[in-house]
Order: structure tokens, then sequence, then C-alpha cells
């Protein structure tokens, strides 16, 4: 029996393109396989995500009665840097359909002081899910917004005639003579005028029509009249760090009562139909729907990464120093990762069923150092295992943007082509866990060290570099890195 949700098309009806499904609709495993396509490894972290993602769907499918009872169960990504801990962050905001945020835990600290609201984080969310909502509705609506752009250009191109002056009293109503045509045998008959104004006016308009869709008016400037998006002044009305909230609203009302005027613009066709489709689309999108359904989906969809939260860990029990200030940036957040109300800009918006992904690297500190109630709103823990040089032999090989794929890519764009055989791809592997492993260890990050260093001198001549198939191999990477890696004050500080 197949767990995907996705309705299929009645026999013998063409389901054309379907739209991709939501991450947490698809089952845990094809989350996984997703995940796969870019992360190489850390199969406990990508199965916790999967099943925890996927339960904000099966949550929604559960009766009334219990649905508000289930509550997500929040992660903490524990392991080194460069291990793909922001990577799976990054790539979740990617492929979920949900509203999704990454924020820094450091950012709401300032040498030791609370540096910006905590409850910024939801309404950074709301604005995300709103931005979101708002790409899909435009999205349905697009083609039409299309066409009525394109028919206010061809007003523009080809005006509407005036008006006919209204007869004079008493003068009735003068029929236009109709034309005689003399058939070949003398006879005449009486036809409608096949060039009358309106016609000729049609068919103007169609030619019009068609150059427009051709492209042989792009460089023909028009007038148009937009309305102004923003004013001068409300740019320089931002409220202070801190005051995000409801505190806000004033500006918006203020651009209500301010008179909506227009000015003119001149700009060249594309320019104004951008324009002109972007206005449509304001008109036929409700934002009022759009606002509701982002609140929605924030509340029983949303998804926060909380990175470096082991930067706000310390250890319990010291009166003096930077700890005070963490621990109560701890307070300050758990409230939210509980459950509370959160005011924004358009709504209330209840935290409860937000989904919570935490991730630390905890070099000094560890989980137990955070406060006994954060701990219990993190009760799934899952640690990232440190890349070996096989790993590194992965990363550079499988996924689709793997870094070589990335080189050869910049390369190509120059006329040229790059090639990495498996032997110099392992060498490089090689070389970067060599750093990693007498300095700092940090992880997938080295690769981008070592390959720029690789890549330097190419990259610099082109597209005067003497050949147009470079090929790494082996010697040619031992090459290129030997001094490097043979001199160890010059490892450390280049690599």
């Amino acid at each position: 029996m197949s767990t995907d949700p996705t309705p299929s098309p009645l026999p013998g009806a063409d389901p054309g393109p379907l739209p991709p499904p939501w991450l947490e609709e698809l089952p845990p495993r094809q989350i996984v396989a997703e995940l796969e396509r870019y992360i190489v490894g850390q199969d406990a972290a990508k199965r916790a995500v999967a099943i925890a993602i996927r339960n904000r769907w099966r949550r929604s499918q559960t009766p009334d009665e219990i649905r508000d009872e289930i509550t997500p169960y929040n992660i903490i990504l524990i392991g080194p840097t460069g291990v793909g801990k922001t990577e799976i962050a990054r790539r979740l905001a990617r492929l979920a359909g949900a509203p999704f945020v990454k924020v820094e835990a450091s950012k709401f600290t300032e040498v030791g002081y609370v540096g910006r609201d905590a409850e910024s984080m939801v309404r950074d969310l709301v604005d995300a899910a709103i931005t979101m909502v708002r790409t899909e509705r435009e999205d349905e609506v697009y083609p039409k917004a299309e066409q009525r752009a394109e028919e206010r250009l061809l007003d523009i191109l080809l005006p509407p005639p005036p008006p006919p002056p209204p007869p004079a009293p008493g003068s009735g109503t003068e029929k236009r003579p109709g034309i005689f045509v003399v058939s070949p045998g003398g006879q005449a008959r009486a036809e409608s005028s096949p060039g009358s104004e309106e016609e000729r006016r049609d068919r103007s308009r169609e030619k019009l029509r068609q150059m427009l869709k051709d492209g042989k008016l792009d460089e023909r400037d028009v007038e148009i009249e937009v309305s102004p998006q923003n004013y001068p002044m409300m740019d320089l009305m931002q409220p202070p760090q801190g005051i995000e909230g409801e505190q806000i609203n004033f500006m918006e009302m203020f651009q209500e009562m301010l008179p909506k005027r227009k000015k003119r613009r001149t700009v060249r066709i594309p320019e104004a139909r951008r324009i002109l489709v972007d206005e449509e689309l304001r008109r036929l999108v409700d934002m009022d729907d759009v606002v509701a359904e982002a609140l929605d989906r924030s509340e029983n969809h949303g998804i926060i990464f909380v990175d470096e939260i082991d930067k706000i860990a310390g250890e319990r029990g010291t009166s003096t120093g930077p700890d005070v200030s963490r621990e109560g940036v701890q307070r300050d957040l758990l409230p939210i990762v509980e459950g509370c109300t959160v005011q924004t800009r358009y709504g209330y918006v209840r935290t409860d069923h937000i989904l919570f992904i935490a991730a630390g690297a905890f070099h000094v500190s560890k989980p137990s150092d955070l406060i006994p109630e954060m701990q219990g709103r993190f009760p799934i823990r899952v640690e990232l295992t440190a890349l070996t040089e096989a790993d590194f032999v992965r990363v550079m090989t499988e996924p689709e943007s793997a870094l070589t794929k990335q080189y050869q890519a910049l390369v190509a764009a120059e006329g040229a082509q790059l090639e990495f055989t498996p032997d110099g791809i392992e060498e490089i592997a090689r070389v970067a866990w060599l750093a990693n492993d007498r300095m700092e260890n940090i992880g997938a990050r080295r690769l981008h060290t070592v390959m720029s260093t690789l890549m330097d001198e190419v990259l610099f001549e082109l597209p005067a570099y003497p050949e147009k198939h470079i090929v790494f191999d082996r010697a040619a990477v031992r090459r290129r890195l030997e001094k490097i890696i043979d001199d160890d004050d010059l490892r450390r500080f280049i690599l």
C-alpha cells in the first residue's frame, strides 16, 4: 500500500504537471533520499529529521480532539563544525514546502548582553510564510496578470478613439451608406463597409500584439502611470532594535492615510510590462487570504532552525561573567520553545506546534549545560560523526552540487574543460584530511581551502590559459600542493 497522500488521477485523464509535494508529505525514506542528493553520510541525523518532518503531516491527519495534544519532538544536532548540521538546515529550507527560518542563537547575545528580541524569530517565520504563500498565489494568477498587462500595454500603444459626439437635437440618426458591389454579370448588391473604423483598429491592435510578442517593440519607450511602492521618508522611520511588535503598525496606518499619488514614468516596453504585471498581481492576489493561510502554516507547519545553540550554554552555578547572560537568553527562548503566543504585525501566532531543530558543536560546553527546562524541550539528540578521508571523496563526487562540479561549471564559462580523475580526487581528499588532522578540524570546509589553492593559477589565467582541456590527476595535484603540504608553517597559513 502506498504511503503517498497525493491522490491519483482518474483513469484516462491527463494528470498534467503535478506540483511537487511538500517535504512533510513524503514518506521518511523519501525524505532521506532527498537529503542524500546533497548531504553525504550522517544517516542518524537524516532519519531523525525525516521522522520529525513526517510527523507534521501525520498530526494533520489525526482527529480534532487529539490533534492539539500532539506536540513536536524537537531535535538537537550535536557534532563538530563542517559535518553537515547547517547544510541539513539549508537543504530543508529549499526542499520543505513549509515556512522555514534559520536563526543564530548567538545573535541574541552581544558581548554578554541580551541583543535581539527572542520573539523576532517567530516574526521572521511569519514573514517567510507570507512570502511563500504570496508567491504561490501569484504563480496561480500569473497568466491572467500577464494577459491584463498586455491589454493595458496595447491601450497605451494604441489609445482608444474618443467617444463620438452626441447627435444634434432633431437631426436624427444618420446611417452610414453601405457599399455597392457590382458582380461580373452586372448586378449590384449592397454590402457593409469592410474598412470600418472599429475593424481597422482591431486589425492594428492584433498586429501590435504580435509585434509585442515577437519582441519587435522592445526598444520603444512608453509613458505609464505607476503608484510609488514607498515614500522616501518611510525608510527613515524604522523602529529601533528590539521594538518589533505592534509598535511598527503605525507606519502601515500612516501609509494608508497618505494620498495615493501616482507619477508618470517613461520606460522601455520590457520594463513597462514588468511594472504592469506587478500591479495586476497585487490586484488579483487577496492579501487577507494570504495572511490567514500564512499564519496557519506558521503555527502548524513552521520549522525554526536554531544554530550555534552551544554558544548560549554555560556551566551553571557561576555568578559572574557572560554565563549569566547565556542563561538569560535560554530563559528568553524557553517560552517560545515551550509554547506561547507571539504578537506579529499580521496577528497572533501560537508556537506550540512549531518544530525547533537546534544545532551546535559543543566543543567547550555540553548539552547538559543547558538549563533543565531547555533540555526537556529538546528530547531527541543526534550526534553527527566527524568526516573521514573516504567521506571527503564522496563529498566531492556524489552530491548534485559537488565542489568538483561547481569548478567545472566555472571553467566551462571560459570555454575550457576541467576534468578530475579518481586518483586526483583521492589526493585532494587526502590533503584535506591531513590538514584537518594536523590543524583545527573544520570538516568539509577544508575542501574549499584546498580546492581554492589548487585552482588558483587556473582561474587567474583563464581565458588565456594555454590548455583548454585541464586534467587534475594525482601527480598534478601533488605538484601544485607539494610545497604547501611539506612546509608546516605555510600549510597553517594557507590551508
